[in-house]
């Protein structure tokens, strides 16, 4: 198999806003060359869910990815979050998405009205057969209410346009079968767990906790490559908390406390979210700061 295609490593990134909660494209610019250039990610992944994508409107997520793509070039892959619980709504944005010069399109789970798995499938096949792009399938159940179901993902594997999945299931036994059975990519949608599911076949992470942990996270994934399993174990213990910590509550609302940390703000989260509770954001400003992240 060749290399994956969106890269190894990329980054859920957060969407920067200014005092007055409008988007700040300066600072998204400034962010997503930080996390290519100085972090070592592959590609990004906008409006998704750690990028607000529910909150940001289909002009604010165009104008965002216009942005993100101009500053990074060719140096990253870009993939556009285009899932909502509407299909008609997803094909119009993953068409945007392609004429504003996405290089992929992530697509969750269509979440909240439950659809059965054969739904399912359609949708994702509507959104696939909308674009020439490379798409990439999101299963986060406990988000979504739905499973990607076993089956489903070997019949999705079909469509050529489908190339990768973005597993936050943390279901192993099923996602070693479907990677057994097809040539999807799966990407861990879980930090913590990115080590494990390359274990098993997995090519790498669409990441949070990298908006810090970038260039350990890419030297963990390389080490298992190279056959290095002990430095992949040690860096995955090293980075667990890190890991870990990400998720102490909703990941946007961390990655936005800890980057102000940093001195690197990015604005507050739009509601319903708003800022991380403070005993939360300081804890993990500790743990960021205790670890070796370079």
């Amino acid at each position: 198999m060749g290399e994956p295609v969106f890269g190894r490593m990329l980054t859920a990134m957060v969407t920067p806003f200014d005092d007055e909660g409008q988007l700040d494209l300066p600072t998204a610019r400034k962010l997503a060359a930080h996390l290519v250039d100085d972090l070592c990610n592959d590609g990004l992944v906008i409006s998704g869910t750690t990028g607000e994508g529910p909150t940001t409107s289909d002009a604010e997520k165009r104008a965002l990815l216009v942005a993100v793509k101009e500053e990074v070039g060719d140096r990253a892959k870009i993939v556009a979050g285009v899932g909502t619980n509407d299909t008609a709504h997803s094909v119009e944005l993953a068409r945007q998405a392609e004429q504003a010069g996405a290089d992929g399109l992530l697509v969750v789970t269509p979440y909240y009205s439950l659809p059965p798995q054969q739904d399912i499938i359609d949708h994702f096949v509507a959104v696939a057969d909308a674009t020439q792009l490379p798409m990439a399938l999101y299963d986060i159940p406990h988000r979504t209410g739905r499973a990607i179901a076993t089956d489903s993902l070997i019949t999705l594997a079909k469509h050529p346009r489908i190339r990768a999945v973005k597993d936050a299931k943390k279901d192993l036994d099923a996602s070693s079968r479907v990677m057994a059975e097809t040539d999807l990519d799966f990407y861990s949608g879980d930090d913590a767990i990115t080590l494990a599911l390359m274990a098993i076949g997995g090519v790498g992470v669409v990441g949070t906790s990298t908006h810090f942990s970038g260039r350990p996270v890419h030297r963990m994934i390389d080490a298992f490559l190279a056959g290095d399993n002990a430095e992949a174990l040690r860096l995955h213990r090293v980075l667990l908390p890190v890991f870990m910590g990400v998720f102490a509550t909703q990941g946007c609302l961390m990655v936005k406390a800890a980057l102000a940390h940093q001195g690197l703000p990015v604005g507050t989260c739009r509601p319903p979210l708003s800022a991380a509770p403070p005993d939360l954001a300081e804890r993990f400003a500790a743990i960021l700061d205790a670890t070796d992240l370079s």
